[in-house]
């Protein structure tokens, strides 16, 4: 049975992670914003990915800084980072890695022996990951929700954490393989990367055309990012929120009862029970970004979008009528408003 004081140990060794929280993401955000400009609302979802210990999709036109991003938030993160850069010709022995046969040159025996991959690291940069084949595809889907990667029928452990960040270019159609469903179901966020205001990009323009360069100091480690994932799910959700995010994810279905008229019209496919998981979990770790210790209707309303944007399939009447998943989404939370909070 617990004493008073144990209590109290723990109450303060709580307070203590929380504050420790706080002030690392503080700093990784110092660090990124010496090399990156702008792009607040992606580099904050790919620090909730981070936190969570999900995988981040990121959609942008070239030269919007998202394989940049991804570097710097690795170095700042003090993780060890990887960069695959997706090709039609990969094969998943490319990113897994491959037996070899050696041989001892003590006895002249020769084992196989097994050389890891680039996907053996903390953070992996997927650079285009729509260029390469299913089969490949594949590989990375294992890794992504296993944590491990089976070569010649054995499996080997990731590091912990991992986290895959894949980056794709919306524009480009020719010589690509589009995701399979069940591997977009794997990414917490699609997030979105936009051209720059005229003032940023001129601050990039400064930033980057001088002999400056930034040096970006490690803030953190794999450990601590463990602890902050744990402390993450701690964060309390009330029931009638966590209900809120059942009925928004429900309604996507086109057959459920409560789906609104342009969902039946629109929608193919919906959100699944994942999709409600990730925005729970997202949505703790934007509160605890905030300094709140619980979940608000705000958190779930602000994450919604970037977490079942890739998780919605159209018809062709919204492909015919140029309605987009967002479109389709801002609908729904204006159908579908939050109750006031008290």
């Amino acid at each position: 049975m617990a004493t008073f004081a144990d209590v109290n140990q723990d109450a303060v060794q709580l307070q203590q992670r929380v504050e420790r929280f706080h002030s690392v993401r503080e700093n990784i955000v110092t660090q990124v914003r010496e090399v990156i400009v702008g792009q607040d609302e992606v580099l904050d979802q790919v620090l909730i990915a981070l936190f969570v210990g999900g995988h981040c999709l990121m959609t942008g036109m070239p030269g919007t800084a998202k394989t940049l991003m991804v570097r710097t938030i690795a170095e700042a993160l003090g993780l060890e980072f990887r960069r695959i850069q997706f090709t039609p010709d990969l094969m998943p022995s490319d990113i897994t890695g491959t037996d070899i046969i050696e041989e001892d040159l003590a006895t002249g025996h020769r084992k196989w022996t097994f050389v890891p991959g680039p996907i053996f690291g903390n953070i992996l940069l997927a650079d285009e990951i729509n260029r390469t084949p299913p089969k490949t595809q594949a590989a990375l889907l294992e890794a992504m929700q296993e944590h491990s990667c089976t070569v010649r029928g054995q499996g080997y452990p990731l590091p912990a954490p991992f986290f895959v960040l894949a980056t794709q270019n919306p524009i480009e159609l020719e010589g690509t393989y589009p995701l399979p469903e069940a591997q977009l179901d794997r990414f917490l966020f699609n997030a979105t990367l936009d051209y720059l205001r005229p003032d940023e990009e001129l601050k990039v323009l400064s930033l980057t055309t001088t002999t400056r360069r930034p040096n970006v100091q490690a803030v953190t480690s794999a450990e601590e990012m463990l602890d902050f994932q744990q402390l993450v799910r701690m964060v309390p959700i009330a029931d009638s929120v966590a209900r809120y995010v059942i009925d928004l994810v429900r309604a996507t279905r086109h057959k459920s009862d409560n789906a609104p008229d342009f969902v039946k019209k629109y929608v193919n496919y919906g959100g699944s029970v994942r999709a409600a998981q990730f925005v729970v979990l997202a949505a703790k770790a934007r509160a605890l970004s905030r300094k709140r210790y619980h979940v608000t209707y705000e958190d779930i309303t602000s994450l919604l979008i970037p977490v079942l944007r890739h998780r919605i399939l159209l018809n062709f009447h919204a492909e015919s009528e140029r309605i987009d998943t967002d479109e389709i989404l801002r609908r729904l939370l204006r159908h579908m408003p939050p109750p006031r909070e008290i």
